[in-house]
């Protein structure tokens, strides 16, 4: 449900216009040195408002610990950390309450908790959440050290210059979606579980936490169903495993291989679009055209870079320490 991981294990909690979000990280080892000025890069790369095309709403973000951290040291008990919601405007979804948005769980979430969820903005489906995630992975990327994790943007709106896609978007006076590519270098052989603890199915199963993805790839992906055996698998060149491509990605029968990890994730256009829309009110049973109103990101996949470097990071720690390459005490 809300938790991930075996070993270094997360809990994810909150709703976009709550008190707070936040996250409790058990497993971190004790000793591990963490400071509120460890998390402000990341933090600050997640953020709305700061660039084109994101939501005007701003939180400060600063991270609040409420356990497991003791002169800037972690203690080795469950780490608690929160984020307070101080910028929100709940009335713009008042008006929106009977009719969903087409592309979110408005409709889904009303059906399964019988209309008790929060539906201020999203509740706990927003991409809100996601800060408590980069928490995490900013605590998992210290674990790794010398393991480097970093995700870019690759496409908007079908486009490889970002910014023309993002152009499309405002000129069309709707959202658009994009590609996120994620590369990790340092990695040893052998992490993987199989079968369905794999690099790969581990990795999907955390990624697909992230609000708005629709697809991942690892390696080649899907150009590989149109190549030949011989072109696509990687020649291994010394005892390394230093292969001459890598179509692979890095990982081999859900095992790395000691090349770069490589994966690209799909993100879909924001939902929340100002075009208008046709939607079931639920208080009618009739449908009915509608416009979204409110702060919304006109491209989600501008803020993901983080947040997919957050969970990959995540899920390389757990990964790590089920193989003892990360000492319980630091």
């Amino acid at each position: 449900m809300n938790s991930f991981g075996r070993i270094f294990r997360i809990h994810i909690f909150g709703e976009s216009h709550g008190e707070s979000v936040g996250i409790n990280i058990d497993g971190c080892p004790a000793g591990l040195p963490l400071s509120v000025e460890d998390f402000f890069t990341d933090i600050e790369r997640r953020k709305g408002g700061m660039q084109k095309g994101t939501t005007p709403r701003k939180e400060d973000d600063l991270p609040i610990f409420k356990s497991g951290v003791f002169n800037n040291k972690t203690t080795g008990a469950p780490i608690t950390i929160l984020f307070e919601n101080k910028n929100t405007r709940s009335t713009d979804y008042e008006k929106q309450r009977a009719v969903p948005r087409p592309g979110h769980a408005d409709f889904v979430a009303h059906k399964k908790f019988g209309g008790y969820e929060d539906y201020r903005g999203g509740g706990h489906f927003s991409g809100r959440l996601t800060v408590a995630l980069v928490a995490a992975g900013v605590i998992a990327k210290k674990l790794l050290n010398e393991i480097k994790v970093v995700a870019t943007i690759t496409e908007i709106g079908g486009e490889t210059n970002p910014e023309k896609g993002l152009q499309k978007a405002i000129d069309a006076k709707d959202s658009v979606g994009g590609i996120v590519e994620c590369k990790v270098n340092g990695l040893p052989i052998g992490l993987g579980e199989p079968f369905f603890d794999s690099v790969e199915s581990v990795l999907a199963h955390a990624v697909f936490a992230i609000p708005a993805v629709r697809g991942v790839e690892f390696g080649t992906g899907f150009a590989a169903a149109k190549m030949f055996g011989v072109d696509h698998n990687d020649a291994i060149e010394n005892m390394d495993g230093k292969t001459k491509t890598n179509h692979a990605g890095g990982v081999v029968g859900g095992i790395t291989n000691g090349n770069e990890l490589v994966f690209r994730i799909a993100i879909k256009p924001t939902s929340s679009t100002p075009k208008e829309q046709h939607t079931l009110n639920m208080e009618t049973g009739e449908t009915e055209s509608f416009s979204v109103k409110g702060r919304h990101d006109l491209c989600i996949a501008l803020r993901v870079p983080v947040v997919l470097e957050a969970v990959t990071a995540v899920v390389l720690a757990d990964l790590m320490m089920l193989e003892g390459r990360i000492n319980r005490m630091l």
